[in-house]
């Protein structure tokens, strides 16, 4: 007879990212291979946590949403390979758009609960510069021709301006000075060193330019003001709402986590900075994707058993300024509330598809360190083609941590 399976705390150990690059010619990265950024990632995550064995590694799931060329070739096992980690260590290739890291620490951590694993790599990759959105894609005929989707359902930009459209009250003035607050957070958050204890430095290699180093993120402008945002062009619609400034731009970064279960962490001697309370996605219309959030965020509470009250951070996903005024807006939130993406968001730093969902949980385990007082944070995205994804994470440093359960 099996025996009976309890399922076990998951926590987060530890993560790390690469700055992050504007993708193009112009940008950092140009001419740097897209597996060697996440190269970077894992191998800063194991030389920052020496006791954990490399061989104790029992998968490696990394995402992409452009899966090919260097992006290609289950990047989550070619991965593991370049970093040096054991050859009896396997991985694997993630792809759900913006979600990608998001889904890998989820569909790994559910592994972890069940005891599949003890220890994991998750975190995800995006060169927007070597493979634009939407390269070598071939849409099925049948979503436009069987009307499956609105045509907007396959530019996030345009379904940005579509939630505009359902939303009159988020103008484009409010969607502005959200985004001048972001750039204006991020700013301040590398001014106190709060986003570079989790950068891992890059060599670059730019054709015709020589080797640099990598050591912050490209995108920011700090200093935006309202005025330069009202002189910038709307390309979705003529008159529009969205533009450069109140959306993140193409990007190039990766991200890297490591997760274990609570009682692996105990043994090797690895601190938890969080735990995995519960998590869910959720469809929505595809042409109005970025409201997403909010029923993962339902489902994610209603898993839980907490209210949106009780939830003391958020670290919201910026792909547009609407789509995080959308979900402000559903929940009572104000534009402006403390507990919202403290250092900035993806407006100003970036948001390399794939990779973001695991900035999102290192920003908010360093949060969760300097602030013991929240004990529930939130992390939350929308997804393209009509989805959001939710994580809801206890703070151990709180007084009343895994206390009630």
């Amino acid at each position: 007879m099996a025996p009976s399976r309890h399922i076990r705390d998951v926590v987060f150990v530890d993560g790390v990212r690469t700055p992050f690059g504007k993708a193009g010619e112009k940008g950092m990265y140009h001419g740097t291979r897209a597996d060697d950024l996440v190269v970077k990632a894992i191998r800063e995550l194991l030389r920052r946590n020496p006791s954990l064995p490399a061989e104790r590694v029992d998968e490696v799931s990394i995402a992409a949403t452009t899966q090919t060329g260097d992006q290609g070739l289950t990047i989550g096992r070619s991965a593991a390979l370049l970093a040096g980690l054991p050859r009896t260590v396997p991985g694997f290739a993630i792809d759900r758009m913006c979600a990608g890291a998001m889904t890998a620490v989820t569909t790994t951590a559910s592994g972890i609960g069940v005891g599949a694993y003890d220890v994991v790599i998750a975190g995800g990759v995006e060169h927007m510069g070597n493979h634009p959105m939407g390269q070598g894609t071939d849409p099925n005929p049948r979503f436009l021709a069987e009307r499956l989707v609105d045509p907007a359902a396959l530019n996030m930009g345009n379904t940005a301006e579509n939630l505009h459209d359902r939303f009159p009250a988020i103008t484009k003035e409010r969607a502005d000075r959200y985004a001048v607050a972001s750039q204006a957070k991020l700013a301040a958050a590398y001014a106190a060193d709060r986003i570079q204890p989790d950068l891992v430095p890059v060599s670059t290699h730019r054709p015709g330019e020589g080797f640099g180093l990598a050591t912050a993120d490209e995108p920011p402008r700090p200093g935006t003001t309202m005025e330069d945002l009202a002189a910038l062009r709307t390309p979705f619609r003529p008159h529009g709402r969205v533009t450069a400034g109140n959306a993140a731009g193409l990007n190039d970064g990766a991200t890297a986590c490591l997760l274990a279960s609570a009682e692996t962490a105990d043994e090797l001697g690895l601190t938890p900075r969080m735990r995995l309370v519960a998590f869910a996605f959720a469809g929505v219309e595809p042409e109005v994707m970025g409201i997403g959030p909010v029923p993962a965020t339902e489902k994610a509470l209603a898993k839980a058993g907490l209210s949106i009250e009780e939830i003391g951070l958020f670290e919201i996903n910026e792909a547009f300024a609407v789509q995080v005024l959308s979900f402000l807006d559903h929940f009572g939130i104000a534009d402006d509330d403390p507990r919202v993406n403290r250092y900035g968001g993806a407006i100003a730093v970036g948001h390399p598809l794939a990779s973001s969902g695991v900035r999102l949980m290192t920003q908010l385990a360093r949060q969760f360190a300097e602030d013991p007082s929240v004990r529930y944070g939130m992390t939350t995205m929308c997804i393209g083609l009509g989805m959001g994804g939710t994580v809801i994470w206890e703070n151990p440093n709180h007084p009343d941590y895994r206390k009630g359960e």
